[in-house]
């Protein structure tokens, strides 16, 4: 099975080019909402830990924002119970999908979280930052704050750059992604 994970700043398409590859893809940020709606554990243990913030379940996104928002500790805390959990989900993945030929890892803290091994392939999805930012101003509950939190935690784009295998041109243009896409399959399959 080759993994090919996905990398790229916040808001440059990397889950859209996910998608497009045609395989199955594990997305993380998928997985982190699926548990804050549906995992009553994970509801607990964040209830536990930041009870001024996390106070019903299914968990709802701005008290997640909030908590994170008022305390950058709050991150930490919220990265430690969800990331196991994640993990976990990501396993599964793999071994759901072990005969597949290839599958995609839309993991935002890829190499940050050391979730990677020395034989992905690595993908960058890059794009210009006036792209990123008038497509961010669309997103319904974009949080600067936040965002700025996360920027923070993140490898620079151009250490993930220099990482990658391959580097995708991301115009927000369907024929650019699979351009990108189709030249990375030739070469590796």
């Amino acid at each position: 099975m080759i993994r090919i994970g996905i990398l790229g700043d916040i808001g440059s398409g990397k889950s859209y080019v996910a998608k497009n590859f045609g395989y199955p893809v594990f997305n993380a940020d998928y997985e982190v909402s699926n548990l804050y709606k549906t995992d009553k554990k994970i509801f607990n243990k964040l209830n536990k830990k930041l009870p001024k913030h996390i106070s019903s379940f299914p968990i709802k996104k701005t008290e997640i924002t909030n908590a994170i928002v008022s305390n950058k500790n709050n991150l930490k805390e919220v990265i430690d119970i969800v990331h196991l959990e994640v993990r976990k989900k990501l396993k599964f993945f793999l071994k759901k999908n072990k005969h597949k030929k290839i599958v995609i890892l839309d993991i935002p803290l890829l190499l940050e979280n050391k979730i990677n091994e020395k034989k992905d392939i690595l993908v960058f999805v890059d794009t210009t930052r006036s792209k990123i930012e008038k497509k961010l101003k669309k997103r319904a509950n974009f949080n600067l704050k936040l965002y700025k939190m996360f920027k923070k935690i993140q490898f620079s784009t151009v250490y993930k750059k220099k990482k990658s295998n391959f580097i995708i041109k991301n115009n927000f243009t369907k024929k650019s992604v699979r351009i990108g896409i189709q030249e990375i399959l030739n070469k590796i399959l």
